[in-house]
C-alpha cells in the first residue's frame, strides 16, 4: 500500500508554495526551495531583473546553464578516463606479450 505524498510549504521570495512529494524527498526538496530561494534573491538585490516572472525565468537560464555545464563536464571526465583506462589496458597487454613462458 503506497503512503500518500508528503504536503511540503516552502517559501520563495516572501511566497508561500504547497508542494507534493513522496516522504523520502521531502528534505532534498526543502534543499532545492532554499538553493532556489537564495538564487532569486540574489537576483532580486542585484536591482537588474523586476519582477517575479523575470526573476524565476532568469534563475531558471542560469540554472540551466549550470547543469549543461556540468553535464558537459562529467562527459569529458568519463572520455578522458575510458582513454586512460584503454592506454592502462594496452600497455599492460603489451607487457604480458613481451614475458617468455616458463618452462618446467
Amino acid at each position: 500500500m503506497s503512503q500518500d505524498p508528503a504536503r511540503v510549504s516552502v517559501r520563495i521570495l516572501d511566497r508561500d508554495y504547497m508542494i507534493a512529494c513522496p516522504h523520502e524527498e521531502r528534505p532534498a526538496l526543502l534543499d532545492a526551495a532554499e538553493y532556489l530561494n537564495a538564487r532569486m534573491r540574489e537576483v532580486r538585490d542585484s536591482g537588474k531583473v523586476v519582477g517575479l516572472d523575470r526573476i524565476a525565468v532568469m534563475v531558471a537560464l542560469n540554472m540551466a546553464n549550470e547543469l549543461l555545464q556540468v553535464r558537459e563536464r562529467g562527459t569529458r571526465v568519463c572520455v578522458e578516463a575510458g582513454d586512460k583506462v584503454r592506454a592502462l589496458r594496452e600497455r599492460v597487454e603489451s607487457a604480458l606479450g613481451q614475458t617468455q613462458p616458463l618452462e618446467l
